[in-house]
Order: structure tokens, then C-alpha cells, then sequence
């Protein structure tokens, strides 16, 4: 037996890092802080990555897209992130918002909404609710039959990318004398009658991604909008995060890498007492236990994007693991990247102040925490 290839990324996962690395350097990096100052959406990195076909690179290339599979986009929003997170959530957002389209929806669906994806239509994920968050089965959002198709009365919470998204997964209950069971997808349009966005939210930390909620009055779409059975949209909601929580990991592991990689420069460009401060051994240790989680979280990421495009019977497991781990350590290499830079670390002309508030938001969206480490207890190996 040869361990010769064992835990090495075959060259084109290389070779994809290099690229987009060059792009995110060079076209999204120097606009990260005015993104973050400003409350503004990235356009900058909007046109780079469509233009570089990663904008929503997973779509499959029979639709238009790049067809990459779950490490390859993981590899893509690692990148991105490590410079801009606010820029990582347009690929990560597209994912979401897409795939319950990719594994529930028919093949004229697909062909009706893949394609402008691909070509830069963004597509955000309407699941959460003000009153529905972690408890998401208990969603108010209602789809009502009318003739030979529906109308949708509602709001949804939280959503990323809002209004500037083309299109939208909406979660809604047809049924709710059948709990979890008489919800149901749909994709609806911007451009349809009765859907309005409210102001975005005021952030600590994605300030350059548009957070809004998302309202639904009288919104009414033919059957073609429904993805899935009727009542299959709470199980198809809660598969797309199995898969989808692996790139939150990876938007958390780049955010790390980021304030790593800007933590270890500044080390040898300061000096104190005559040296620089990485000759001090407290500092050495800092940054080697930072280094030593920056790279446990990538083994563990991107073991779960392996296993969210094999469809092993333990994703859901190594899912929940990846972004619970990946996302705290992410908390905790950002938080020892200020203290490295001191004062410079706490003001904003070093990036690690923004992206240790962009870190918080990893352990919360797509499933806090907490309720990680609970689906990890229930699927324990």
C-alpha cells in the first residue's frame, strides 16, 4: 500500500487556488475595506467572479456552469474569504440559495434558472423567520393553492444577499396541520408582483453582504415554481444545509488563514526592544497554535466536502463538524490576531478587526453553535 497521494489535493485543486487567489488579490482584496466602511456590496468582486466563471461555479455544465464539486467550490469561498468575507458570501450565497433547484428540481427547471445563475443572477435562500430560526419547522410563511398554482403571503428573516439576488428558494407552509411535513419549496423572482425588501441590517461584521428581510404579499407563481413534491420542502431545505454548512466552514477557514497570514507579517515587520516581536517566544507560541487550528479546520473541511460529494452516509455528521470547528476556530485565530498587532490590530488599518467580526457571524448563520454540536451528538460515528 503507497501513502504516496494520501492527504495531497490532486493538481487541480492547486492549481484552482492559485487562480483564485491571483483574482482575489488583485481584483477583490483592494476594495475589502471601503466594502466594509461603506455598507456596500461588493460589485467589484460581483464582476471579477462572473467574469472568472466563479460566481456560481458549482452549476453543473450541462446548465452552463463549471460544474466544480464540493471542494473545488470550498477551495473558491476559502480564497475569497481570506481577503474579503463579505465578497465569499456571493459564491456561498449562490450555492445555497441554488441547490435545493439542484437536488430537487426537474431538468426544465434546472434549464430555466441555472443557466442566468451561472451568467450572474444571483440566488439567495428564504428559510429563517423572526420566529423561526434555530426551530425552523415552525415557519409561519404560508403558499396557498389558487387554481393551478399558488400564492405566498409572509416574510422571511436574515436573508443574505437580499435585493440584489435575482432569484429566491422560498420555505413555506401549504399544510400546517402537517408540521414539518406540509412545507414546501418554491422559487420566486424578484421581479414578481408582491415581493419587497426591507432596509438592510446594521452589522457587526459581512457589512459589505445586504442582510434584509425579505416580504411576501399575495405573490402569485404558477405550479413551474414548485420544487419537489408538496411537503417534501422542509426535508430538502434541511439536506441543502448538510451540504451547504461545509462551505461556511470554508468561508471560516479562509477568514482564519486571512488573519493568520496578516498576524505572521506584522510579527516580523514590528520591532520592540530591539527585535522583532516574533523573537519572543509568546509570541511564537501564538502563532503556532493558530497555525495548528488553521490547519485541523482545513483537514476537517475539507474531508467534509469529499464526503458531501460522495453522499456518505456520514455527512451529516462531518457537516455539522467541519463548521462547528472551523467557525470557532476562525473566533479564536482572529481574536489572537488583534491581540498580536495591539493597538494596530483594534483599528481599521489592519483587516484584522474586520475580520475577526466577520468570524462571529460563522458560529450563528446556517445553524448556530450549539445546535451544530446537538446534530453531532445525534450522529455520532
Amino acid at each position: 500500500m503507497s501513502l504516496e497521494n494520501i492527504f495531497t489535493l490532486p493538481s487541480e485543486y492547486n492549481d484552482l487556488r492559485d487562480s483564485v487567489r491571483s483574482l482575489s488579490d488583485n481584483e477583490i482584496a483592494p476594495h475589502a475595506h471601503a466594502v466594509d466602511e461603506d455598507h456596500r456590496y461588493p460589485h467589484e468582486a460581483h464582476d471579477a467572479l462572473v467574469k472568472a466563471g466563479l460566481f456560481a461555479a458549482h452549476v453543473p455544465t450541462e446548465f452552463g456552469g463549471d460544474g466544480a464539486d464540493a471542494l473545488a467550490a470550498c477551495i473558491i469561498i476559502e480564497e475569497v474569504a481570506r481577503v474579503c468575507a463579505s465578497s465569499s458570501l456571493i459564491p456561498a450565497v449562490n450555492k445555497l440559495g441554488s441547490l435545493p433547484l439542484i437536488l430537487g428540481g426537474n431538468k426544465e427547471q434546472k434549464e430555466r434558472w441555472l443557466r442566468p445563475l451561472a451568467k450572474g443572477k444571483g440566488f439567495s435562500y428564504c428559510l429563517s423567520e423572526s420566529e423561526a430560526g434555530s426551530d425552523a419547522s415552525s415557519l409561519k410563511t404560508k403558499a396557498e393553492r389558487k387554481g393551478d398554482g399558488w400564492v405566498i403571503n409572509g416574510s422571511k428573516k436574515w436573508i443574505s444577499n437580499a435585493g440584489e439576488s435575482e432569484f429566491y428558494t422560498v420555505i413555506a407552509q401549504t399544510d400546517p396541520s402537517l408540521g414539518s411535513k406540509g412545507i414546501t419549496a418554491f422559487i420566486v423572482e424578484k421581479s414578481d408582483p408582491g415581493i419587497s425588501f426591507g432596509a438592510p441590517e446594521k452589522k457587526m461584521g459581512f457589512r459589505g453582504s445586504p442582510t434584509r428581510e425579505v416580504y411576501f404579499d399575495n405573490v402569485t407563481i404558477g405550479d413551474d415554481r414548485r420544487i419537489s413534491e408538496v411537503g417534501k420542502g422542509f426535508s430538502l431545505a434541511m439536506d441543502t444545509l448538510d451540504h451547504t454548512r461545509i462551505t461556511i466552514a470554508a468561508q471560516a477557514l479562509g477568514i482564519a488563514q486571512g488573519a493568520l497570514d496578516t498576524a505572521k507579517k506584522y510579527s516580523h515587520e514590528r520591532k520592540q526592544f530591539g527585535k522583532e516581536i516574533f523573537d519572543f517566544q509568546g509570541v511564537q507560541f501564538m502563532l503556532a497554535d493558530m497555525a495548528i487550528a488553521v490547519e485541523t479546520a482545513r483537514q476537517i473541511t475539507y474531508a467534509a466536502a469529499a464526503k458531501s460529494e460522495r453522499g456518505d452516509k456520514d455527512l451529516k455528521f462531518f457537516s455539522a463538524a467541519s463548521k462547528t470547528y472551523a467557525t470557532d476556530v476562525a473566533m479564536k485565530v482572529t481574536t489572537d490576531a488583534v491581540q498580536i498587532l495591539g493597538g494596530y490590530g483594534y483599528v481599521s488599518d489592519y483587516p484584522v478587526e474586520r475580520m475577526m467580526r466577520d468570524a462571529k457571524l460563522t458560529q450563528i448563520y446556517e445553524g448556530t453553535n450549539q445546535i451544530q454540536r446537538i446534530v453531532i451528538a445525534r450522529n455520532l460515528p
